[in-house]
């Protein structure tokens, strides 16, 4: 079916075509578990000569052409909302900011053990964390609080435009958490940099 489909043949072409396959052999990336149709190339191009094949491959090439227009209209639309919905990122004090970001990372923490026996939650204190590792938890908290704006990529599953807009989410949301919170900056920066 490869030679078939690069040759401009869609399945239900060639069912309805070409019909019953000439012979079969093993597939040989799967072996005999999934047998390959073969056509005999004499008939292939006899069937390519012929007016239903003309009107079929335009057909194909047209509902090709409307998938296309439709993935790229999709993918529009979801940028374009990205960029238009406002980002509300929670504002708390400095204290605040610290404390609900180390409870989150101690929860996070203890559910890691939960995955892999090996772990050992260690609970960490704002008061004694280094800024460095603090500013990493309070991003991920914030983050973890914006999840619902993840939301904004549906319709894009499996697409090349979820990429797109997946990386333009991350970016106005960390731009966001930078804007409300300056000292955060850095490590949003840093985050966005690593992508």
């Amino acid at each position: 079916m490869g030679a078939l489909r690069a040759r401009g043949w869609t399945p239900s072409m060639v069912r309805d075509l070409l019909g019953e396959p000439d012979a079969q052999g093993r597939s040989p990336f799967y072996g005999p578990a999934v047998p390959t149709r073969m056509y005999a190339i004499g008939r292939v191009e006899t069937a390519e000569g012929t007016e239903e094949f003309a009107r079929s491959l335009a057909a194909a090439a047209r509902r090709s052409a409307a998938a296309r227009e439709a993935a790229a209209r999709r993918r529009r639309e979801v940028l374009d909302r990205i960029a238009a919905e406002p980002v509300e990122v929670p504002r708390l004090s400095r204290d605040e900011l610290a404390e609900q970001a180390v409870r989150h990372r101690n929860r996070r923490d203890r559910e890691r053990a939960w995955d892999r026996p090996d772990h050992v939650p260690r609970p960490a204190v704002a008061a004694t964390t280094d800024a460095a590792a603090l500013a990493r938890w309070q991003v991920d908290y914030l983050r973890h609080r914006l999840t619902g704006y993840d939301a904004l990529l549906d319709g894009l599953y499996g697409s090349a435009g979820r990429t797109e807009a997946a990386q333009l989410l991350r970016e106005r949301i960390h731009d966001a958490i930078a804007r409300t919170y300056p000292e955060l900056a850095a490590e949003c920066r840093r985050r966005l940099a690593e992508r």
